[in-house]
C-alpha cells in the first residue's frame, strides 16, 4: 500500500483529501504545517507528499527545500497545492522542484488521478 503524506493547515481542506486517497486504497497521514510535514517524512518515508504552498512555521517551498535535502526523500514525488493559483504560479512550483500543481478548488478526480499518474511514474 502506498503512502501519501498531506500537508495542509486548512483542517476540512486536509480531512477531505485524506479522506478521499484513503477510499482510493492509499495509507494516508495528514499533517498541519511544514515543520511537521519535514518529520512524518524523515520518519515515514512516504511514496508521494501534497504540500500547501501557504502554511505557517514553513511554507510549501521552504517544506520542499528541505525536503530535497534528505537524501531518502530527494526524488519522492511532490505536488505544489495552493488555493492562491495566480498567473505565474505552476511556473514557479515546477522551477522549485515540484514534481506536479494543483490549483484548489479541484474535483476529486483531478487529484486522484494526478496522484495515480505520479505514483505509476516511480
Amino acid at each position: 500500500m502506498k503512502t501519501i503524506l498531506v500537508a495542509d493547515d486548512d483542517a476540512a481542506n486536509r480531512e477531505l483529501v485524506c479522506a478521499i486517497l484513503d477510499r482510493h486504497g492509499f495509507r494516508v497521514v495528514g499533517v498541519e504545517d511544514g515543520t511537521e510535514a519535514l518529520h512524518r517524512a524523515q520518519a515515514e518515508t512516504p511514496d508521494l507528499i501534497l504540500l500547501d504552498i501557504h502554511m505557517p512555521r514553513l511554507d510549501g517551498y521552504e517544506t520542499l527545500k528541505q525536503i530535497r535535502h534528505q537524501p531518502a526523500l530527494r526524488t519522492v514525488p511532490t505536488v505544489a497545492v495552493t488555493a492562491s493559483a495566480m498567473a505565474g504560479d505552476e511556473e514557479r512550483s515546477l522551477t522549485a522542484g515540484f514534481s506536479a500543481y494543483l490549483a484548489k478548488p479541484y474535483e476529486v478526480e483531478d487529484i486522484v488521478g494526478l496522484v495515480v499518474k505520479l505514483l505509476s511514474n516511480e
